[in-house]
């Protein structure tokens, strides 16, 4: 009836009611019936953490490309400390270069001078906006045949393992690591979620199989979303860590505690929360 109302009616009135109608239907036939409440509860109980054990091997190499640049970082600025530079940039030291005292380094380890009082909410909103725009990088990068992503994640890998060489010719390794593993650990596995579902896709682009580039790539995209998503939220969960948290608790061992808590929630979360649920899918 729209159709034909289109090509021989006067009536813009009865166009107008027409589609309407047309679109009610549409979203009444095809719309779901789910309330919003019940989709975030299934996403968050199925789709989120099935989507992250449905790209576990894309998670490893992710992590394998991270870990090598950390160690990498790590030697080669243990061996020449001059090569600091050459891993971290003016940004990323803040300050921290090879002619920093045992004293400056620890200053910013604890005083949480860089972002205290009413900046702190700034400084949270900065970080969610920076890091989520790294993984979002990554997760983009997918479209470019995946090429990229791994000089992506060993770069930040080996950024890390020289400030840690830094740290650690001071005496102060370990502190390092309290310092940035409480926000670390739920930041730095939120950037490996979007770069193995950047290998998802350029894995689909690479490899097509029988059913052509566009299919595949169609069919990765829609698995690797719900990761993506829930790798956005975990940014944001890491801002708040880093932004807050680690600004006002000044002592190693509350640090670990929560680096460790994390660490274990997410591995129970990934690995176990709903896993019947996919075996009899």
């Amino acid at each position: 009836a729209l159709s034909v109302a289109r090509a021989i009616s006067l009536d813009r009135g009865l166009e107008a009611y027409l589609s309407a109608l047309v679109a009610r239907a549409h979203l009444s036939i095809y719309g779901t019936d789910r309330p919003l409440t019940a989709a975030a509860q299934d996403y968050l109980h199925h789709g989120f953490p099935a989507a992250v054990r449905a790209h576990g091997r894309f998670l490893l190499v992710a992590l394998a490309l991270l870990l090598a640049g950390l160690l990498t970082g790590y030697r080669q600025t243990a061996a020449d400390p001059e090569r600091l530079y050459t891993f971290v940039d003016e940004e990323m030291a803040e300050g921290r270069n090879t002619a920093s005292t045992t004293a400056e380094l620890k200053e910013i380890l604890y005083s949480g001078r860089e972002h205290d009082g009413g900046s702190l909410a700034w400084f949270a909103s900065f970080l969610f906006t920076h890091n989520a725009k790294i993984g979002l990088l990554c997760f983009a990068l997918g479209f470019a045949a995946a090429a990229p992503i791994p000089f992506v994640l060993f770069l930040n890998g080996a950024s890390l393992g020289a400030l840690w060489a830094l740290y650690a010719s001071h005496g102060l390794g370990f502190e390092f690591f309290a310092w940035v593993f409480p926000h670390g650990v739920t930041e730095l596995l939120a950037i490996l979620l979007c770069a193995a579902a950047g290998l998802a896709l350029g894995s689909a682009l690479v490899f097509p199989g029988r059913h052509g580039r566009l299919h595949e790539l169609g069919l990765a995209g829609r698995r690797a979303a719900p990761m993506v998503v829930g790798a956005v939220a975990m940014f944001f969960v890491a801002a708040l860590i880093e932004g807050f948290f680690r600004q006002r608790v000044p002592f190693v061992e509350v640090r670990i505690g929560l680096a460790t808590l994390t660490a274990v929630l997410w591995f129970v979360y990934f690995g176990f929360v709903r896993r019947s649920v996919d075996a009899s899918r």
